[in-house]
Order: C-alpha cells, then sequence, then structure tokens
C-alpha cells in the first residue's frame, strides 16, 4: 500500500474516544483551549472542503505564515485531506523575503495569522498567484479581502471528503540552509511516512496498514500528549507534530512569541505531557535552567522523551537536564529538512554518549569525495548519504536537485553536506555541514566542533564559529560568543580553553561578544549574520 496521511487521519479518527484531546493550546495566562478528537475531525473537514469551493486544486499550494497555535495542525490536516501541499514560511522574514516564499512555492492559498495582517496587505499586490488569503484572528480580519479562518471551520456537516489520495501528494519543507536562497524539499507523503517508520521499525513492529494502524488505535487509545517546543515551520517542530497527530495523540502548543521554559514545564505538569521537540542546546539550555530555578516545582513524571534535531545537543546539558527527570530519554536525532534516519543517540540516566556521535542509520552509508564508502576506524572524513525513502528534491531547482540527490552504484541518496566520521564500532561523530567547513592554513576544520568546545566554557552561553578572509591564514576561524549572565569572560582564556580540548589549529584566532546567538528561532545557526557581525567588529573587508 501507499501510505497517506488524510486516509491515515480518515482511519484512526473512528477509532478514537470522540472526547480525547487532539489539540491543546494554552494562552499567556496558563487557560487552555481543547479541541477533541471529534471537534479536530470535523472542523479539518470542514476546512478541506472549502479551501477546495475556494479554488484550491489538488496539488495546489498552502503557505503556513504562523506560530505554533492549534490551527497549524488543523490546517495541516486539512491539506492532508484535500490533497493541497503544505509550504513552511519562517514567521521572521521580512516582506521580501516572504514574497520570495509565496512566489517561488506559486502558493494558491495563505493562511496566517492576524500579527502578520500589515505585511500580508503590504504584499498583496505582489501576490497575483494566491487566490484565498485566510486569516486566523479571534475578531474581524484586519484585511478585508481575507476569510476568517475560524468562519470555515463551521461551514458544512463536518463528515469525510470521500475522494480519494495518493501517496505522491506532497508536503514541501522551505529550509533556509547556509547559502542562497531557501529551497522546498519535496516529501511526498508515502515517502514520508515511511521515513518516519523506518526508525520505529528498528525498535519492534509497527503497523503496516491502515487496518493495523486503525486497529493499534483502538487498542492503545492512540498516543498521549507531546509539546513542539520548537517552531512548527521547522522540520523538527513539523515532522514531530505530523508523527503524534498521526498516532491518534495530542499536540500541544503555547501562546508565546519566544521560548518560556517555565510554560513547558508547566504544561507538562497540567497535561501530563510524554514528550518535547526541541533543536538542540538552544532550547534544551533554558530549560535546564528553569528546573534549576524552581527544582521540583513540577511533576515530570509523566515525560517519556525530549527529542532533538537539526543542531548539537552538549553531553553537559544532557547529563544535568536526567537529573530533573531519571526516567525519560533525551533522543539525539540525526537528520535533515532533506532526509530523514541519519543516525541517532539516545542518551538515558546511567549511560553517556558522546556530544555528536550517532548510531548510523539502516539505510546510511558514508562516502569521500570519490564516492568510494570511508572505512570504519580509518580516521577519514566524508559526507553522510541516506538511501530511500527519500525525498523528491528541490521545488524548480533542476541544479540543486541533482547537487543533493545522487545515484552511486545504482542506489539514489539524499547526501545533504554533514561530514563525518566512522569509529570503528560503525558509530558517527559528526563533523558538520561542509558549506561552512572553515580551510585555515591547509587544514579544515568544521564550525560544529569548536562551537561546541567553547560552551563548555562555564561563561558561554551559546556560540557560532565563521572563518574570516586572512592574508596567512587563508581563513581565520573566529568565534562569537553570547555570554553567560553575570559572566565576563577573557578572550585569551577562551581560545586557550578550545585548544585544551581540540587541536591547536582549530582554536579561535579571535572570540567577539555578541549581544544575541545569531540563531532563528527554530535554533539554527545564522551564519550569514554571524559573519557579517564579525567582519564590521574586525573591520574585515566584505
Amino acid at each position: 500500500m501507499a501510505w497517506n496521511f488524510g486516509d491515515i487521519l480518515d482511519a484512526i479518527a473512528p477509532a478514537l474516544p470522540a472526547d480525547k484531546p487532539a489539540l491543546i493550546h494554552i494562552a499567556k495566562d496558563g487557560t487552555a483551549d481543547i479541541k477533541t478528537w471529534s471537534e479536530f475531525t470535523a472542523r479539518t473537514n470542514n476546512l478541506a472542503r472549502q479551501l477546495l469551493e475556494r479554488g484550491a486544486k489538488p496539488g495546489d499550494k498552502v503557505a503556513f505564515y504562523m506560530r505554533n497555535r492549534s490551527e497549524y495542525a488543523e490546517m495541516l490536516a486539512a491539506c492532508f485531506k484535500a490533497r493541497l501541499t503544505h509550504v513552511n514560511v519562517n514567521y521572521r522574514y521580512q516582506p521580501d523575503e516572504l514574497h520570495y516564499i509565496f512566489d517561488n512555492s506559486d502558493a494558491q492559498t495563505i493562511v496566517y495569522g492576524d500579527e502578520f495582517a500589515a505585511n500580508i496587505a503590504e504584499l498583496k499586490p505582489r501576490l497575483g498567484k494566491v487566490g484565498t488569503f485566510l486569516e486566523v484572528t479571534s475578531g474581524t480580519p484586519k484585511n478585508d479581502f481575507a476569510d476568517r479562518y475560524e468562519d470555515l471551520t463551521a461551514i458544512g456537516n463536518g463528515g469525510d471528503l470521500g475522494i480519494e489520495r495518493s501517496g505522491d501528494d506532497l508536503l514541501f519543507l522551505y529550509t533556509g540552509g547556509t547559502t542562497g536562497m531557501p529551497k522546498g524539499v519535496m516529501w511526498p507523503a508515502d515517502d514520508l511516512r515511511e521515513a518516519q517508520l523506518a526508525a520505529l521499525r528498528a525498535l519492534g513492529p509497527v503497523p503496516e496498514t491502515l487496518e493495523e494502524v486503525q486497529a493499534a488505535i483502538k487498542e492503545t487509545g492512540g498516543a498521549s500528549p507531546m509539546i513542539p517546543a520548537c517552531p512548527m515551520m521547522h522540520g523538527t517542530g513539523l515532522f514531530t507534530a505530523i508523527g503524534n497527530m498521526m498516532n491518534g495523540g495530542c499536540i500541544v502548543t503555547l501562546d508565546n512569541e519566544h521560548l518560556d521554559p517555565h510554560a513547558i514545564w508547566q504544561a507538562v505538569n497540567d497535561h501530563k505531557v510524554e514528550q518535547i521537540a526541541i533543536v538542540g542546546d538552544t532550547f534544551a539550555k533554558p530549560m535546564l535552567r528553569a528546573l534549576e530555578e524552581k527544582p521540583g516545582h513540577c511533576d515530570l513524571s509523566s515525560l517519556v522523551s525530549i527529542i532533538s534535531s537539526g543542531v548539537m545537543w552538549s553531553l553537559e546539558v544532557k547529563r544535568e537536564l536526567i537529573k530533573h527527570m531519571p526516567e525519560a530519554m533525551l533522543l539525539d536525532s540525526f537528520g535533515s529538512s532533506e532526509g530523514l534516519g541519519f543516525g541517532s543517540s539516545i542518551f538515558a540516566a546511567g549511560g553517556e554518549i558522546k556530544t555528536a556521535k550517532f548510531q548510523i542509520g539502516a539505510r546510511c552509508k558514508v562516502f569521500d569525495e570519490n564516492d568510494q564508502e570511508v572505512a570504519p576506524g580509518s580516521g577519514k572524513s566524508g559526507v553522510i548519504a541516506v538511501a530511500q525513502p527519500i525525498p523528491l528534491g528541490y521545488y524548480k531547482d533542476e541544479e540543486k536537485t541533482a547537487k543533493t540527490f545522487r545515484t552511486i552504484n545504482g542506489v539514489r541518496y539524499s547526501i545533504p553536506g554533514d561530514f563525518c566520521t566512522v569509529e570503528e564500532d560503525g558509530t558517527l561523530t559528526l563533523l558538520g555541514r561542509g558549506s561552512v567547513c572553515i580551510n585555515t592554513g591547509g587544514e579544515k576544520a568544521y564550525p560544529e566542533e569548536v562551537e561546541e568546545a567553547l560552551k563548555t566554557h562555564p561563561a558561554v552561553e551559546d556560540a557560532l564559529v565563521v572563518g574570516l578572509p586572512d592574508e596567512k591564514w587563508g581563513q581565520a576561524i573566529t568565534g562569537i560568543i553570547k555570554v553567560a549572565d553575570g559572566q565576563s569572560p577573557d578572550e585569551a582564556s577562551l581560545i586557550a580553553h578550545v585548544k585544551d580540548h581540540l587541536a591547536h589549529y582549530k582554536a579561535p584566532k579571535r572570540v567577539l561578544v555578541a549581544a544575541n546567538a545569531f540563531r532563528a528561532p527554530n535554533g539554527k545557526a545564522d551564519y550569514k549574520g554571524a559573519t557579517s557581525f564579525a567582519k564590521q567588529e574586525l573591520g574585515v573587508a566584505s
């Protein structure tokens, strides 16, 4: 069979208790808006119909321009049911950047939070391809050309659409990457579902048909609540939320413009959350600090796992977190927008795994620059590649597709550019993305490796590392740090600290202090911004 998320939702809805929560959105004052699976099913069926009646056709693109909220998950389900294609939009973008996403994706519908109404109004004259605007608001839409999202959920009888769907129905995930314009990764539904199931099969049997999915839901009553603490417009938040939804779970979102770790732990306490999705230390450090500020304040006994992907999650932070939740597992997943299942790392009480060390996925290989497999224990670095199921490629970009999705020895792989070494036991040590690799004095240094060394210094809250043009070294390794509260580190001591952990040529020539960490809200590094800052601070010509 070919998997389709709309078909899965149709199959599991009748198997779930009607009053089981599907969505919980927590306001700033702590009050919770709860929608049951019965309500969720009816509302998303109505939404799907209304999108089609307003001119959307199967395959058309729907741009999601909003923060984490229940409507994100609802609209996602409606798109699955109506065979429409999700397009994620970074809500930090400025109008010209937004226009690029809307235009490049050929968005037919834009659904946006009312806080972004002014940007949509400014862009509307340039959005000739868009047929429908939906504004998520509790009142009257700020833009008179937009339909009120909530009104559409109430039009109709809430019944199934009764349409035939395909495993080829697409989901788009735009990724900013480290260079160039954002690229739309095209995931067929069947491949995305299979990629998610592949990791689960390693742990035991999984349902292989819709009938088996429905039977499992009836037996278990569906999955437990989870919090995508990272933005759902980022792959980690989106894919974990989809996985929970397809298992009849409950997605818990919080009404906060910025990370509020105390609110996250309170939500775990109040709603018996079992899983949290984060993006590395950017989220884990503030969450740990909140626990240390109020030890024992929240009951975390329901928590089964915290899963992270996208950036490094340091051993030191995991070690301290697990003290507050000794029964939980900390899952570090090595993947990207272009492929899932590169590797994984599990940290639990009594067991430690070195930062950036992953158990290689069953579908993965590591190739050198000549497309030869890297031998375990050789000390040689290579790029990691994952075989099917993988995306089709990048939307409307054949050149970049050909570079990332390559066939080697008759097998098609996704090769986003992550470099690693293969240890004798077959595990991977992640080095970093090749596009930001620094060539200093003829030696290669990967920013993530140096960043992790800097972040082990007690005075460093966060760090990024870039290479600046240098007459002597070619590129001079330069650190940009965010200082931990109450600290005032000496630059020389920071450089010496890195030399204590890494080969001396990998140590920064300079370490600069910045007011922010140059990270997007999804935790991803903004190397372009960090490089511009460092050049300006040091007077380096572009």
